[in-house]
């Protein structure tokens, strides 16, 4: 269930970041495509078109995804993705096989760099006085 809401999430902050988010349109750029994120075992699926500078998501399987990335099940995915290091766990997931990666890889890290840009800056720790 967490990984569902995980993914719906992504979705809504990936559309209003591609409406809003200057450094997120850049990345969009010359970009057209469908791409997926689901478990392994068929539980939880949902895919993202890419297409005129704007991001979509819905719910569900795609025939043709440029790219989709398979997670064993829906509690490592939401681990994986919730990670303190990402870029860690999701490599140790693709050496142990709890992710498959299936079409073209370059563009999975294109996504793991698009993601990026989705999180709030974080507010300076001192504010400068006035």
């Amino acid at each position: 269930m967490k990984f569902r809401f995980l993914l719906w999430m992504l979705g809504r902050m990936m559309a209003k970041a591609s409406k809003t988010n200057p450094a997120f349109q850049k990345q969009l750029e010359g970009q057209d495509m469908v791409f997926q994120l689901h478990t392994l075992d068929g539980k939880v699926a949902r895919h993202f078109v890419v297409k005129n500078q704007q991001v979509s998501s819905h719910r569900g399987t795609h025939p043709q995804p440029a790219f989709a990335l398979g997670f064993r099940d829906g509690a490592y995915a939401f681990a994986t993705m919730t990670a303190k290091n990402k870029q860690l766990a999701f490599m140790q997931g693709v050496q142990n096989k709890d992710i498959q990666i299936q079409g073209n890889p370059g563009l999975v890290m294109w996504f793991q760099g698009l993601t990026k840009h989705l999180m709030p800056k974080k507010a300076d720790k001192v504010k400068k006085a006035a």
